[in-house]
C-alpha cells in the first residue's frame, strides 16, 4: 500500500490546493494541523503526524518570518528524516530572514528538500486578510509605492505538486512570482474593475495601521507579524521578478487581471 503524503496546513491556501492535485493523481494524503491534532507550538504531537509518511509538505503557522520559526523547521525537519520520511517541500517568504534561515535549516537536515519561496499571494484579497477591507470598499495599509510580483497560489500549488511526485526537483530552490510588478493601489484599481465595486486605497501610517489591528482585536502574535510584514518586508526589497513557476513547470505564471477577472466571476467579492 502506497504511504501517504503528508500536508502540514492542509485546510490553508496552498495546503488546500496541493491536496486537491494530489488527489486528483490519485495519491494518498494525510492532513496535520490542530483540528487533527497537530500543534506548531508542542513538538510531542509531531511525530504521530509524520510517522509512515511518503513525503511532507510543509507551511509554517503563522508564518516562516515569525521567531522561532527556523527552529522548529529544524527540529521537525530532523525528526521526519529520523521517521524516514526524507521527502520535503517548504513553502517559504521572500525577504523574509527568519524565513532564509528556515530554509537553511531544512537544507542541512539530510532531507531530500526543494524550497518554494513564494511572494505575496493573489489570493490575500479574496481569501486572506484583505477580503474584509475590500468588501468594506476601502482598503488601508502602510504601504505606497512599493511594488510586488504577486503570485497566483494554483501556481504554487501546481509547483508543490510537482515537487512532491517527481524527483527532478529534489534539491531546487524555485523562488516564485507573477509576471508583472503591481502597487497594491494597482492590484485594487484591477480588483475594482473586474468586479465592478469601487474600492478606495489608502495610504496610512505604521502607528494608523497598529491601531487599527488593535481596535480589531487581532491577536498580538498575528498582529505583531503583519506589522513585521508590511512595514519591514514590503520595503521595496522585493521589488524584482524571478523565472521559478517556469523553471518548475515549463510555463508562465498566472497574471493577476487573470486571478481578478476568476475571482470576481466567482463572486469572491459580493
Amino acid at each position: 500500500m502506497e504511504k501517504p503524503i503528508l500536508i502540514i496546513g492542509g485546510k490553508g491556501k496552498t495546503g488546500s490546493r496541493v491536496a486537491e492535485r494530489l488527489q486528483a493523481k490519485g495519491k494518498e494524503i494525510r492532513f496535520a494541523s490542530r483540528s487533527t491534532g497537530f500543534d506548531w507550538t508542542d513538538r510531542n504531537t509531531w511525530a504521530a503526524a509524520i510517522e509512515g509518511a511518503a513525503a511532507a509538505y510543509i507551511t509554517y503557522y503563522p508564518d516562516l518570518a515569525a521567531k522561532g520559526a527556523p527552529d522548529d523547521i529544524d527540529a521537525l525537519a530532523k525528526l521526519a528524516v529520523s521517521l524516514g520520511v526524507k521527502r520535503l517541500v517548504l513553502l517559504s517568504g521572500r525577504g523574509e530572514p527568519e524565513a532564509q534561515e528556515s530554509e537553511k535549516r531544512l537544507i542541512a537536515s539530510g532531507a531530500e528538500w526543494t524550497v518554494v519561496r513564494a511572494s505575496w499571494f493573489n489570493q490575500n484579497f479574496d481569501e486572506g486578510q484583505l477580503a474584509p477591507m475590500i468588501l468594506d470598499r476601502e482598503v488601508a495599509l502602510p504601504v505606497s509605492s512599493v511594488s510586488e510580483p504577486f503570485i497566483d497560489a494554483d501556481d504554487i500549488a501546481d509547483v508543490v505538486t510537482a515537487a512532491l511526485t517527481d524527483t527532478r526537483h529534489i534539491g531546487e530552490l524555485y523562488e516564485v512570482t507573477g509576471p508583472r510588478l503591481l502597487t497594491f493601489a494597482e492590484a485594487i484599481n484591477e480588483i475594482g474593475r473586474a468586479s465592478g465595486r469601487e474600492v478606495a486605497f489608502h495610504t496610512i501610517s505604521n502607528g494608523e495601521f497598529e491601531g487599527g489591528l488593535t481596535a480589531a482585536q487581532v491577536p498580538a502574535d498575528l498582529a505583531e507579524l503583519l506589522v513585521e510584514l508590511f512595514t519591514v518586508v514590503l520595503d521595496g526589497r522585493n521589488e524584482y521578478l524571478t523565472d521559478g513557476v517556469q523553471r518548475a513547470l515549463g510555463r508562465a505564471p498566472k497574471d493577476f487581471t487573470d486571478y481578478a477577472r476568476s475571482a470576481a466571476a466567482r463572486g469572491a467579492w459580493k
